[in-house]
């Protein structure tokens, strides 16, 4: 079965040039699962994956996976065959651990708990979608955090799992690198992950051909992200590092700003983000200055100096340590791909894209 699969994905990549992806995706299908999350977040990816609307794996790929590396069943009825042996470690962005029936997340058994704690350990965020939540708070994940929930799982899971703060008027939660989804169709949450991945061109391409009306724009979704942190003076940093993306501001500033000191700003930031706030305003740069590269036209230079960095030199230098690559490569390999037209014909480039 994957000896097939592989086979008619490499006659597929010969007709099309190679990119390296932009957002990798591990879907693990646990018995019972809902379907329709894991439809709406993998037919998102779909739409962003290529500039046409051949379904080719490009800027986003995805692998389906399940517990035993046998078929399962959805909670419909619908059976599907895994495409990949289990490995959560596949150098994916994310890993998507889909829920459904209650019966089927209650008790998982203990190597996937050890699993699960490795992953977040590593630093790779995990998806739960539906039940899913579950597993996470069995395996400790969910201590301390926000999970967004089903309302009619939430008496059961705050019984289960009180270190846990359940949600049950969000699409989604983000918290510290563990996402939780309650179901539906987790479309906002894969135009955020195409957005932060893939740039607003692409995640509003699967929105529109979804048929779905946008609900919560670029800055509200960065609102609703820095809203997890409990801590009121991080949250009131991490606004004011937004709002000053371009500027030269010391971390004394920010401190004053926030009405501290820069040592107690120091271990606030470290206890609720994992990061000193230094780091956490480079990456913010970083991610805003990688948005301008997809989605504006403007050189190097003025990328650098509206996301704060000094120079170009010392932007490039970042950015190769955040993302393995440099700007001017970034940029290139996605365009790359838009060489190719709907049949797969060489089309016009501007030169200095």
């Amino acid at each position: 079965m994957f000896a097939e699969q592989e086979l008619q994905a490499e006659h597929t990549a010969q007709s099309i040039p190679t990119v390296k992806p932009e957002l990798r995706v591990g879907f693990v299908l646990m018995n019972q699962f809902t379907l329709v999350p894991v439809a709406g977040l993998v037919d998102s990816l779909r739409f962003a994956a290529d500039k046409s609307f051949r379904s080719q794996q490009l800027y986003c790929q995805w692998d389906w996976m399940t517990l035993d590396d046998q078929p399962i069943t959805a909670s419909c009825g619908m059976p599907i065959s895994p495409t990949k042996p289990l490995n959560l470690r596949g150098q994916y962005d994310y890993i998507v651990l889909a829920g459904g029936l209650l019966e089927q997340t209650r008790n998982p058994p203990d190597w996937l708990l050890d699993a699960l704690r490795d992953l977040h350990a590593a630093n790779i965020p995990i998806i739960a979608l539906c039940s899913g939540s579950f597993v996470l708070g069995k395996a400790g994940l969910l201590d301390g955090r926000r999970c967004a929930l089903h309302f009619t799982l939430r008496d059961e899971f705050k019984e289960r799992f009180p270190q846990s703060t359940a949600v049950i008027d969000k699409s989604y939660v983000d918290d510290h690198g563990i996402i939780t989804c309650p179901g539906g169709t987790a479309i906002d949450l894969a135009a955020n992950l195409i957005r932060r991945h893939c740039g607003a061109v692409r995640a509003q391409k699967g929105l529109e051909y979804l048929l779905v009306e946008e609900r919560a724009d670029e800055q509200q979704d960065k609102a609703a992200s820095d809203s997890v942190y409990q801590n009121d003076r991080v949250q009131r940093a991490i606004s004011f590092m937004r709002a000053n993306l371009d500027a030269s501001v010391s971390l004394k500033a920010l401190a004053e700003a926030v009405g501290t000191h820069p040592r107690q700003l120091h271990r606030e930031f470290v206890t609720n983000t994992q990061d000193p706030p230094a780091n956490y305003w480079r990456k913010l740069r970083l991610d805003h200055a990688r948005r301008l590269l997809v989605n504006t036209s403007q050189n190097i230079t003025t990328i650098a100096l509206a996301c704060g960095f000094s120079d170009a030199s010392h932007f490039i230098l970042w950015f190769r340590k955040q993302y393995g690559e440099t700007p001017y490569s970034f940029r290139k390999r996605r365009h790359e791909v838009e060489r190719f037209d709907w049949h797969g014909d060489k089309v016009g480039l501007d030169p200095e894209l």
